[in-house]
């Protein structure tokens, strides 16, 4: 039975052995896929054991995505552009490395929220790993506008500059979260780390337009803080990332497997799961 991974530090509260189980048994795959504790010291030697011991590919989680990046032997185009790996694929040859967020993100958005993305205007909140990982696939579903707004503006105009390469068609500007004032947007993404600790990033009122979807990454049981804060701005519609998460598993199940599962059940039967406690 071919072996499957995902690695992090922390890593028990990972839903992704659950994902992918329930997506083998859907495809009939024969596959068994675990979570892995790295050792924050030992991320390579332990996935060379894990790739020596029979193993066919890894999800890579925090705070690995860097050193996934950089064990990697070569990259696709998105993990590239992100700098980072979420995907380990063993091959005969070496490590491919890739990135799903960015897919996962626009397929949610797209094929589950029923959100156009061409023609729109995006703003995204952070200028981490998160949007350097999700930036691509956005840019290439071509909407008007995105703007990165980051508390600290350099890091956000710096990955700005970086990908506005990738961004024909769609004006691409980065600014501080004060200067987004008087702005409207039609879909808000919260990227940054503050819904894990319950915060709010400090935006100013009135960011909604008509229609507008605020998503936050971030999952949990009921709304996050962002979520709650959006829909009394003016957000006509929230979510957050579970789907997100369900989506870029799916990809990097076909990546390694070469078929796609049908995501829909997996996400609804999680979501009952979640809700649940």
């Amino acid at each position: 039975m071919d072996r499957y991974a995902v690695i992090g530090n922390p890593i028990a509260h990972s839903k992704s052995p659950w994902i992918h189980a329930a997506f083998a048994r859907q495809t009939g795959q024969a596959l068994a896929y675990e979570a892995l504790l790295g050792p924050l010291d030992g991320f390579t030697a332990t996935v060379h054991a894990f790739r020596a011991a029979g193993g066919r590919g890894m999800n890579v989680t925090v705070p690995f995505k860097l050193e996934a990046y950089a064990l990697a032997d070569r990259h696709t185009p998105r993990a590239e552009a992100a700098g980072a790996v979420n995907t380990l694929v063993f091959e005969r040859s070496g490590i491919l490395g890739d990135n799903t967020d960015g897919a996962g993100l626009v397929r949610d958005l797209s094929a589950n929220l029923g959100c156009t993305l061409a023609g729109r205007r995006i703003l995204l909140l952070g200028a981490g790993g998160a949007t350097r990982g999700v930036l691509l696939p956005l840019l290439g579903s071509r909407p008007a506008a995105l703007t990165i707004a980051n508390r600290t503006v350099g890091k956000a105009r710096t990955l700005a500059e970086r990908f506005t390469v990738h961004a024909a068609g769609t004006g691409l500007d980065a600014c501080g979260f004060a200067e987004l004032a008087g702005r409207r947007f039609d879909l808000v993404i919260n990227a940054t780390a503050a819904s894990l600790a319950g915060e709010l990033p400090p935006l100013p009122p009135g960011l909604y337009a008509e229609g507008a979807l605020a998503y936050d990454m971030m999952y949990g049981h009921g709304d996050t803080r962002f979520m709650q804060a959006a829909r009394a701005d003016g957000a006509a519609h929230v979510a957050d990332g579970l789907g997100m998460l369900v989506e870029q598993a799916a990809e990097s199940f076909a990546l390694w497997r070469g078929i796609r599962p049908d995501s829909a059940p997996v996400l609804a039967a999680l979501r009952r799961q979640l809700d649940a406690g």
